[in-house]
């Protein structure tokens, strides 16, 4: 069987596959109703869009960074 030589192995995408998973959820933490000219809605300062959301987000960009980086010991 000819093996092909690929940038990536079947544990990159699998790691990045997770990695993406980790952004959407974050992305889909940080949104929610807004506020508009005529009513204030204070929930668009809560903790959660504030701080979870953004470090959510950011945790699965390193991850991808670390799916790309990731060179497995044997080959694949």
């Amino acid at each position: 069987m000819d093996k092909r030589n690929f940038a990536f192995g079947k544990k990159n995408f699998i790691l990045l596959a997770i990695g993406m998973i980790i952004v959407i959820i974050g992305f889909i933490l940080m949104s929610g109703p807004g506020s508009t000219e005529t009513t204030f809605n204070p929930d668009i300062f809560s903790a959660q869009r504030i701080k979870v959301a953004p470090l959510t987000c950011l945790f699965g960009f390193l991850f991808i960074v670390y799916g790309i980086l990731y060179k497995p010991k044997n080959n694949e």
